[in-house]
């Protein structure tokens, strides 16, 4: 029997709703909140989180010697048209050259890595 269930992945960010309009433009969703914090309510149940977090500094990646943090895993069915959707809104590419691949990673406006996966 499990003790707890997931509520919500939180990221730190600078400026919480704008992270949420950004993710909220790639899945889905609406996002709800003001200030320090706000919720992305995607389609299916699921919600992301951010909030604020002062002085916040991004994670590096890839970077031995410091920590990604977290990173999200997301699921496009043409990776062609999801990679220039996501540059579109704003995400940076971080290790995107090994075309071959079916996956290829990102950061979004607040530095955060995510990948794009081939499904």
């Amino acid at each position: 029997m499990a003790l707890a269930k997931l509520g919500a992945v939180v990221l730190d960010c600078p400026d919480p709703r704008a992270l949420a309009g950004f993710y909220a433009e790639l899945l889905g969703g609406t996002v709800e909140g003001d200030g320090d914090w706000a919720d992305l309510k995607v389609p299916g149940g699921g919600s992301l989180s951010f909030q604020a977090a002062p002085g916040y500094a991004p994670p590096k990646w890839p970077a031995p010697d410091a920590s990604q943090q977290l990173h999200l895993d997301l699921a496009v069915s043409d990776l062609e048209a999801a990679e220039e959707g996501v540059l579109a809104l704003g995400a940076r590419p971080l290790d995107t050259e090994d075309r071959s691949r079916t996956w290829r990673v990102y950061a979004d406006p607040a530095g955060h890595p995510f990948c794009l996966c081939a499904c």
